[in-house]
């Protein structure tokens, strides 16, 4: 069955409504960042001490294993987008029912391996003792929620591909008010400290999945017939869902993997500095989130609207979705990094008290921020591959440039003593982006320009023009 009505704001007048598509998108990311921001900070204020160190020493740890699955929500966003810019509403609604059983199904499996092994995984990364007894508590019960939050980003991948970035906003407003009202209800009034955080957490992962699969319940038409009783896999969406997706979720897992091993060489240089150092790190990483995330939110609009105009077979369209992308993300960055990078010692001092650890997370903050952008565009980039059916090859780049360069990093030359200290791991981030963005720039452009569609399978006229652009 194919949709006559539907309004394609994905694939005309780009820039005005890559922006439109992109700031709710943005707001929801950052909303999804205070979750942490605000346990590091109600912790920081009213905790225990170190209790923000203890939350922070788990998060390289949570993204690993996470991040794979929420990768596969990114094959859901391609898939669906695809079929809204080929104007293809059976096939969309078939991919509405897989993906939220898939989500079900691997959130379920993520969170109970997380539960039963959080001790395991903070005991093999050398968790300081001042940390590991609070981490452990707060990544178990961190993981009880982990289903939740699977549903809520494959139901809001699946608003986002048909230009639905608002309701994912307001969803996540919701439940970002309750995390933070129990935040303080936990830790400032009943004294639970990390665990209460845990909790709070948890329960607001509940609510945002609660509210988008209550929207996706009160859809009647388009894509979003759906029905609990009806849901099932199909195989063949399925499939595309996880060969789409299955890629990006491992580069998110190799990152990750990289990650958790500086993590592991931060928790080293804690025994020689102190655990401030670790607070520092922790707070400087919250804060450095804030400005990834809108950069990555340029990104996702990126392949959504790249997605969708390949679905559409619109050639010149594709190109202008990233390159006003890649525009976003340079705005982006030089406005939010340069407000941080003012307030540092201020916003540092929001979550670490100790004037040691403002220090070392200031060494963190500038080195990452003024180079960030690179990460912007490596990101893009990776994402534009995606959108043109390129699916492996991004994650391939990204581990030999970033991952594999990171490793390296830590192995050979962190052991040795110039380079053994905050700094040193700090350089190794812009490096890996400006290896890896190179790679991926130069492989789009040389694909892109292979990329055609004859004329006769064009899903509508070309009517995009600059002016409306």
């Amino acid at each position: 069955m194919k949709t006559k009505s539907m309004d394609m704001t994905l694939t005309r007048g780009l820039m005005k409504n890559m922006c439109l598509f992109i700031l709710p998108l943005m707001l929801t990311g950052i909303l999804q960042l205070l979750y942490t921001a605000s346990d590091l900070i109600v912790c920081g204020l009213f905790g225990s001490e170190h209790s923000s160190g203890a939350i922070s020493s788990t998060n390289s740890l949570i993204n690993l294993i996470v991040n794979l699955f929420i990768g596969l929500s990114i094959g859901a966003n391609v898939l669906m987008a695809r079929c809204y810019g080929a104007k293809d509403a059976e096939k969309g609604q078939r991919v509405v029912y897989t993906a939220m059983a898939l989500s079900a199904i691997l959130g379920v499996a993520v969170g109970v391996v997380g539960s039963v092994c959080a001790k395991y995984f903070l005991q093999w990364l050398n968790t300081p003792q001042e940390y590991i007894g609070l981490s452990i508590k707060y990544l178990t019960i961190y993981f009880i929620g982990v289903p939740f939050t699977i549903i809520y980003n494959f139901g809001s991948a699946l608003l986002r591909a048909v230009g639905d970035t608002r309701k994912p906003f307001y969803f996540l407003t919701a439940s970002g008010v309750v995390n933070v009202l129990l935040n303080l209800l936990f830790v400032v009034v009943f004294r639970l400290d990390v665990p209460g955080v845990a909790i709070a957490t948890s329960v607001s992962q509940f609510v945002a999945a609660a509210l988008v699969v209550a929207d996706l319940l009160l859809k009647k038409t388009g894509f979003f017939r759906f029905k609990v009783k009806e849901i099932r896999i199909y195989g063949k969406e399925a499939l595309e869902i996880v060969r789409i997706g299955l890629p990006a979720g491992l580069q998110s897992v190799l990152f990750s993997v990289s990650n958790v091993m500086i993590q592991k060489s931060i928790n080293d240089l804690c025994r020689i500095y102190g655990p401030a150092l670790g607070d520092g790190n922790g707070a400087s990483s919250s804060l450095e989130g804030f400005v990834y995330t809108a950069m990555n939110s340029c990104a996702q609009g990126a392949v959504t609207f790249a997605s969708a105009n390949y679905g559409a077979k619109n050639k010149k369209n594709i190109l202008r979705s990233i390159l006003y992308a890649l525009i976003l993300v340079l705005a982006v960055w030089f406005v939010l990094s340069g407000v941080i990078l003012l307030l540092d010692r201020r916003l540092l001092g929001l979550y670490v008290k100790d004037s040691d650890a403002v220090k070392w997370g200031r060494q963190r903050l500038w080195i990452i921020l003024c180079t960030y952008f690179m990460c912007g565009f490596m990101d893009t980039f990776a994402f534009a591959l995606r959108s043109i059916g390129y699916s492996v090859l991004p994650t391939v780049i990204s581990t030999c440039g970033a991952c594999g360069f990171r490793l390296i990093w830590i192995f050979a030359l962190f052991p040795i003593d110039y380079f053994h200290n905050l700094k040193w791991l700090a350089i190794s981030y812009p490096i890996s982006w400006a290896l890896t963005c190179a790679v991926h720039a130069v492989c789009f452009f040389v694909l892109f320009r292979k990329l055609k569609f004859p004329e006769s399978e064009k899903a509508e006229p070309p009517q995009e023009s600059e002016e409306s652009a």
